[in-house]
This record gives structure tokens, C-alpha cells and sequence, in this order.
């Protein structure tokens, strides 16, 4: 059974070297247990929908979790699909400082990434618009 978990979390190390290796790390790990996802970063906060097995999702969330680059580790989203949004994606990632701020304030109060003031639909759906406008990079 396939499902999408979007989490939101706060970068504990907000080097650009840090955040390459944890897109690094997802782009080596996430192949073989049949997970993809997007990633989003900006402003010390990381936004991310995964998708894959029921199992497999659930041990990448506990993962993550107790992560201790991550912080504040919040569950927006959780549901059952019938197939992937993000299929083509091993880890897609955006910067958010290089993307139109009217695009992120189309979905929020003020032009910059705060998923924990939205709804995790809301989240989802930023996401997919990012994707849609070919703000995502690094599809392999």
C-alpha cells in the first residue's frame, strides 16, 4: 500500500554543507527502500512530502525524527494514495531564497516558508505548485 507523509522540522545546522548531506544522504538511502519525496528548505525550516510503502515511510518518519540534525519535527499530512505525485523524484529539492516570494505567499500570511502555521494541505499544496512551476532541481 502506498502512502504521502508531509512533515514539517527545523534545521538544527543551517550550513549549506549540512543540508547537502541530508539531500545527499536521501538521494543515496532512498532508492532501494522505494521512497521518493520532495524536499523544501528555507529559512532553517525543512518542509517534505515522502512517498512510498506503508512500512518503509513509516521507518523513514521514525528516522527522521530522532534525527538530531532535526528540531521540532511536526506531522502535517498523513494519507493512502493510489499512486505517486512525486514518482520521478529519488529527492527533488527547493531553495526557497531562489524561488518568486508570490508563489510562497500565495499560500501563506507573509512571502516566506512557515508550514507550521498553515495547514498540512496548504503544505501540499505549495509543493505541488513548486513542482509544477519547475522550481524543484536535483530530480535524481
Amino acid at each position: 500500500m502506498l502512502v504521502r507523509l508531509l512533515y514539517v522540522s527545523r534545521a538544527v545546522d543551517t550550513s549549506p554543507e549540512a543540508i547537502d548531506n541530508i539531500v545527499a544522504q536521501s538521494r543515496q538511502s532512498n532508492p532501494s527502500c522505494g521512497i521518493t519525496g520532495i524536499l523544501c528548505y528555507g529559512g532553517g525550516i525543512f518542509l517534505q512530502a515522502i512517498e512510498g510503502g506503508r512500512n518503509a515511510v513509516s521507518e523513514l518518519y521514525g528516522h527522521i525524527q530522532r534525527d538530531p540534525r532535526h528540531k521540532d519535527v511536526v506531522l502535517l499530512h498523513f494519507e493512502e494514495i493510489t499512486e505517486r505525485r512525486f514518482g520521478g523524484w529519488t529527492m527533488g529539492q527547493v531553495n526557497l531564497a531562489r524561488i518568486n516570494t508570490s508563489i510562497v505567499l500565495k499560500y501563506s500570511e507573509r512571502p516566506e516558508l512557515d508550514p507550521y502555521a498553515v495547514s498540512g494541505r496548504v503544505s501540499l499544496a505549495l509543493l505541488e505548485e513548486l513542482m509544477a512551476t519547475a522550481s524543484i532541481i536535483g530530480r535524481s
